[in-house]
């Protein structure tokens, strides 16, 4: 398949009928944009069943930090929609073999570390209470999005003792104490 028909069938099947498919092969930033608006409209889907196909096909653009980001912002919103740490490991193991064939180790790398932060955090959920040696296993920035979000007063004591950055304790001690989290704001991802 070529670049411009890969786009056009992305945009199709996502029921996104006002981007210039021309205009988005030719513009790397126009392309990352439209692929982020079918991953919002991927993840919004009941059916996960077509995830992996869309994966794959994003992942074909030779622009592979735009294919990275729009990848990155799936992972996220379904991590944000499953009941659980076994659902999303189940679907995460079924796009490793599609984020293997990114040339860049580096990017490899970060999709497959932004899945292990997800699975650390709703293994928390699913009341894991981590350790400090897991905590160190995952990166800055989800340290920081336990410290905003996390309910379990386990993993905020843990990350306020034991975080990378003394902003990200202050802001789980914070929240101890009883303070919201961003002032009520939604999490960002």
């Amino acid at each position: 398949m070529t670049l411009h028909s890969d786009v056009a069938a992305l945009l199709a099947e996502a029921g996104i009928l006002d981007v210039d498919v021309d205009e988005a092969v030719a513009d790397d930033h126009a392309r990352t944009s439209a692929y982020l608006r079918v991953v919002s409209v991927t993840a919004s889907s009941e059916s996960r069943d077509r995830d992996r196909a869309i994966v794959a096909t994003i992942l074909r653009d030779p622009n592979e930090m735009g294919s990275k980001t729009a990848v990155v912002a799936l992972v996220d919103e379904i991590a944000g929609k499953v009941t659980g740490s076994a659902e999303f490991q189940q679907w995460s193991d079924g796009l490793l073999p599609e984020i293997d064939k990114l040339k860049a180790e580096g990017f490899r790398e970060f999709i497959r570390r932004r899945i292990h932060d997800w699975l650390f955090y709703l293994s928390i959920e699913d009341g894991h209470v981590p350790t400090p040696a897991e905590l160190a296993g995952v990166t800055d920035w989800m340290q920081r999005y336990l410290a905003e979000w996390s309910t379990s007063s386990a993993a905020l004591a843990l990350v306020a003792e034991s975080a990378n950055t003394r902003k990200t304790r202050n802001i789980a001690e914070n929240a101890r104490r009883g303070s919201t989290p961003a002032q009520g704001a939604a999490p960002s991802w």
